[in-house]
């Protein structure tokens, strides 16, 4: 592990298999635990209710899980950017990952949310280092990453900005820890501060907050460590340093 200039160690890949296992295990018990009014709750994510949500949680997975249904979502996802209001080429890809799955029931969903975690973690952290090293288009400000940046700590975010969301919606609130939640968001506030490079004093509240300082002499910011998440990815409007976004 190294540490950087706020301090934080970033996770290395070991932890980060066993963050995407936990995460994939606190996911799939939420959506367990939903009631059917819940899997028809909207979210902020515009178009999206909780059942949709979950969905291309659920597809995602599986494309990780399996580099032939990954290469499918490629080949059938991309051209989709075409028919919808698309902001990012994954957009194509997610909406595939929704009409494939609409036909299933709730139960069926719930079933195949629970048995996909451990096949997605092990499709990720099997991907072979050629592979694992190929550059993808991130966007901004994120640029071009390589394929392991989302194996190892992209998709794990993704899964859990949506358990954040759907906790959100639903409004339920989530239980949240330092070992699992305070790290994913210690490792963003890092990753934050190296891309926007301005000062700041940041204290995060609750169970998976903290202070993080990146230079001197910079804004002090107090906001909810769940709020700091949604408000980088676009779900609440940022000011001063908050408002260079880091998506999710």
């Amino acid at each position: 592990m190294s540490t950087t200039g706020t301090g934080i160690t970033r996770i290395d890949r070991e932890e980060a298999r066993t963050l995407a296992t936990v995460e994939f295990e606190r996911f799939a018990a939420l959506v367990a635990s939903l009631s059917p009014d819940e899997w028809e709750t909207d979210t902020d994510c515009v178009g999206w209710d909780v059942r949709k949500m979950v969905l291309h949680v659920l597809g995602s997975a599986e494309s990780q899980a399996s580099p032939l249904v990954f290469l499918h979502q490629l080949r059938r996802g991309l051209p989709l950017n075409k028919q919808i209001d698309s902001h990012h080429w994954v957009d194509g890809l997610n909406e595939l990952q929704i009409r494939e799955r609409t036909g299933l029931t709730e139960s069926d969903v719930v079933t195949r949310v629970e048995a996909i975690g451990t096949k997605a973690v092990t499709g990720r952290f099997g991907t072979p280092p050629p592979l694992r090293r190929l550059p993808i288009p991130m966007g901004e400000p994120l640029g071009w990453k390589p394929l392991n940046y989302l194996l190892e700590v992209g998709f794990t975010r993704d899964t859990w900005a949506h358990r954040i969301d759907i906790h959100s919606a639903i409004g339920r609130p989530m239980t949240v820890d330092q070992p699992h939640d305070g790290r994913l968001v210690a490792d963003i506030v890092d990753e934050w501060a190296q891309l926007h490079g301005e000062p700041f004093t940041l204290h995060l509240t609750g169970p998976a907050g903290g202070t993080f300082t990146n230079g001197n002499g910079g804004e002090v910011v107090e906001i909810d460590a769940l709020d700091f998440i949604r408000t980088l990815s676009g779900r609440l409007v940022g000011e001063g340093v908050l408002r260079h976004p880091l998506p999710l």
